[in-house]
């Protein structure tokens, strides 16, 4: 018995991830992104997660999410919690994974309907 559909109407999915990028839909990005649940996707300027800084979470707050997948790239690297202590203070989730687990929990978990914002290094 099915509960949900496969997709929902008007909320934006990763189509697929390959060498170099990265498609919303079928919109491909060859730059590290910012993907809300809804509306448009925006470029973030990080190439590695080394590259973050102070702040580098900071554009997400504005869409208010639940929660936030952060994609490291290729591999899985954490990053120091001073980067986004922001969402902490805001009390939104934040997860790291390699970029390819991120993408596939993203689909998951705005295919549930929730509230997420996907941050996507695509190492270039």
């Amino acid at each position: 018995m099915k509960f949900q559909p496969d997709h929902l109407d008007g909320v934006n999915a990763i189509g697929r991830l390959e060498a170099g990028r990265i498609f919303v839909h079928q919109t491909p990005f060859t730059h590290s992104l910012l993907v809300p649940w809804v509306g448009e996707a925006q470029a973030w300027p990080f190439n590695t997660a080394q590259d973050l800084r102070e702040g580098a979470f900071d554009a997400v707050l504005a869409w208010k999410p639940e929660v936030v997948i952060f994609g490291s790239g290729e591999r899985l690297q954490f990053i120091s919690p001073s980067l986004y202590r922001a969402l902490i203070e805001a009390r939104i989730g934040f997860e790291t994974m390699d970029t390819a687990a991120a993408c596939r929990t993203y689909n998951v978990l705005v295919n549930e309907g929730r509230r997420v914002v996907g941050a996507f290094i695509l190492e270039t």
